[in-house]
């Protein structure tokens, strides 16, 4: 007779119900700790990276700019007035003197002016050479009527004097007297005029020709100018030095103020360096400058930095101190950095890409024992060439990867090895 066992059913049901939540436990752990897991991090070549050590100690500021080599004197010589280019004598590279003559040009207008200036200042001499002679014969002319008048004068006061004896012995009446003194006062008051008409034509006199001198001297002014211009024709150097560019050719027409020539003085030097206008802020004269010219390093200090901007860049002319390297020459490309300051206790690095002074980053710091860098936000202070200020974030010793990390931003740990 078969028995019906109950307690096997409900024995199952529970192994069956334990199995489930055992189960489910487990796959819920297993969820848990893959979602927990850290990422793999992504594997780097140590030789595709750029690393440094951070450091502490004395931080030189300095900023780097390219820039060419300019005389220190250059000559642009221009036309005087609208020519022809005759010949030209001297080709760029010559070493000239200041009376070597590099151009000929011609210009009939300006011998014709140089012809019509010589006639008129030699007519205008002649004019007034004739006219002081005139003014001289009119004065002459006024003196001698001058002169007769003084003897009529001193005849007449000579016959007053003894009409007065003879009319005191009642010799001759008062009333003749009377009509010589009259006449003698007449006489004195004719001179009197005479010598003051003197006086005023010799003032006239000096002022004509005090005026045609003045002309004569504009005249003489008008011809050195026309010499001047036809002078120019022969164009000259002006200076010891190298003819550099002569940037007309022979039959050209040319008008006034077009330059004809540049000649500069090859062993006197400066250089003009191009910094960037966000670095140039900190620049200021006497600054020492080192100048690499590709064949050695000169030394030299800032002596001016131009006002404005011009495509990002501020220009600083720096005047070279030390003796120039062979080979260095006008439009010579260089490299100048100038030094800024110097920090005598300071926490600094390699400069990452990117990193721009008083400013926030992230940086990769790398662990050379366990092979993993970890990005770590840094602020970074003053900034050099190469160089840049650590002010927080990394101590000395410390290993950070500079080089470019954009295609990593997605991660904050790196294997390098």
């Amino acid at each position: 007779m078969d028995i019906q066992r109950t307690d096997t059913k409900s024995r199952k049901r529970r192994q069956q119900i334990l199995l489930g939540v055992g189960g489910a436990l487990v796959i819920g752990l297993g969820t848990w700790g893959l979602a927990t897991l850290e990422p793999a991090a992504p594997h780097v070549d140590l030789a595709s990276v750029w690393t440094d050590t951070v450091q502490r100690g004395e931080f030189l500021r300095q900023v780097r700019g390219p820039g060419t080599l300019v005389p220190t004197q250059i000559r642009w010589i221009a036309a005087e007035s609208n020519a022809r280019v005759e010949r030209i004598l001297v080709k760029p590279g010559a070493r000239v003197i200041a009376d070597t003559v590099i151009l000929q040009l011609s210009n009939p207008e300006v011998e014709d002016q140089l012809l019509a200036a010589r006639s008129a200042l030699a007519a205008a001499e002649a004019d007034l050479a004739a006219q002081q002679m005139t003014l001289e014969s009119q004065l002459l002319d006024q003196r001698a009527n001058l002169a007769g008048f003084e003897a009529d004068l001193a005849g007449a006061k000579l016959q007053a004097e003894a009409e007065l004896v003879l009319n005191k012995k009642g010799i001759i009446s008062d009333l003749t007297y009377r009509r010589s003194q009259l006449t003698a006062d007449q006489l004195q008051l004719r001179v009197n005029i005479e010598q003051e008409r003197i006086t005023k034509f010799e003032q006239t006199i000096r002022a004509q020709l005090a005026a045609a001198r003045a002309r004569n001297e504009q005249l003489e002014n008008t011809l050195a100018l026309r010499q001047t211009q036809a002078d120019a024709l022969q164009v000259k150097a002006g200076i010891v030095g190298v003819l550099q560019q002569v940037p007309v050719e022979e039959g050209q027409q040319v008008l006034a103020g077009t330059n004809l020539a540049r000649v500069a003085r090859p062993e006197e030097l400066m250089a003009e360096l191009r910094i960037a206008e966000t670095q140039a802020k900190d620049i200021s004269l006497d600054q020492k400058v080192s100048v690499d010219t590709r064949n050695g390093i000169v030394e030299g200090h800032v002596i001016r930095i131009d006002p404005a901007v011009q495509n990002g860049t501020v220009q600083v002319d720096v005047m070279l101190d030390g003796e120039l390297p062979p080979g260095a020459r006008p439009d010579l490309s260089v490299d100048g950095t100038v030094q800024i300051e110097r920090i005598a206790d300071a926490v600094f690095v390699g400069r990452p890409a990117f990193g721009q002074p008083d400013s926030r980053a992230t940086l990769f710091k790398f662990d050379p024992e366990s092979s993993i860098a970890t990005r770590v936000p840094v602020t970074l202070g003053r900034a050099s060439v190469n160089l840049i200020e650590i002010t927080q974030g990394l101590q000395p010793g410390d290993v950070v990867i500079l080089s470019d990390t954009s295609a990593w931003d997605d991660h904050d740990r790196l294997r390098v090895d």
